[in-house]
């Protein structure tokens, strides 16, 4: 098997994950990192240290914008009007984008965070209001969105280049969509079972649902939430095994 496969991660959205080194631990293995850039969580102070601690190990910097929404951390669905949502990932894009400028880094992607990835996946309007926000803030970068969903279908007619993005550590519904957290047997937790699962979406583009079908996940990049118990440990696992089975782990390329 080759191939180049980005591996992500979801940070800078728990503070004593920065101050116990956890954070570092896991920016260590992944090859692309999206930052919370205050909708759901983070700040300029955490944005910050995060961005440098990419710099120092060589991974690539994304924002995370998600719903205004931290009383239930980006994870619930709000019915707002497509410019509110546009203006809000733009408000969010844009802090990350002047504090990466200051510090003489770039933007390389841009993936939604919790219900607003999940809303973008099926539904035009949001994913319009997601990349419009996006372009508003000043910069064309790569989106990440929900393998083979309509988000990257309108990504792609608004201009930007939109990889889908496949899930370690989530179960799958029979549809192709993320088995809801609030679900039992939602979540993968064990290093070697994460790890199969990243290499089969790699090398296969498949992955078996909960209810026991196969479907397709064209996906390529990979995620590990790194609210996940032993998020690090299973990112190690899953680079392993990816790099001894022939693939290249690294950030992607953006195609302009």
């Amino acid at each position: 098997m080759t191939g180049t496969i980005d591996i992500n991660s979801d940070v800078g959205e728990r503070p004593e994950a920065l101050a116990d080194g956890s954070e570092e631990r896991l920016i260590r293995q992944i090859t692309s990192a999206n930052i919370a850039c205050g909708g759901h969580a983070g700040d300029d102070e955490s944005m910050t240290r995060v961005m440098i601690l990419c710099a120092r190990h060589g991974v690539g910097i994304g924002a995370h914008p998600s719903y205004p929404d931290r009383g239930t951390f980006g994870r619930t669905e709000l019915d707002l009007p497509a410019d509110l949502i546009e203006e809000s990932v733009c408000r969010q894009v844009g802090a990350l984008v002047d504090l990466a400028s200051k510090l003489g880094f770039k933007v390389r992607h841009v993936k939604p965070h919790g219900a607003l990835y999940n809303t973008a996946a099926h539904h035009e309007r949001t994913a319009l209001a997601v990349a419009r926000g996006t372009a508003r803030a000043g910069v064309k970068p790569i989106l990440f969105g929900l393998a083979n969903s309509k988000a990257l279908e309108v990504w792609r007619k608004e201009g930007f280049t939109a990889v889908g993005e496949g899930f370690a550590d989530r179960r799958y519904e029979a549809d192709g969509s993320l088995r809801s957290r609030r679900l039992e047997n939602s979540l993968i937790t064990d290093p070697d079972f994460a790890a199969r699962q990243a290499l089969r979406i790699a090398a296969d583009g498949k992955v078996l649902a909960v209810t026991g079908e196969e479907i397709a996940v064209e996906a390529r990049t990979i995620c590990v939430h790194s609210d996940t118990a032993g998020s690090a440990a299973i990112a190690e696992r899953i680079r392993r095994l990816l790099a001894d089975s022939g693939f290249t782990v690294a950030p992607i390329a953006l195609d302009r």
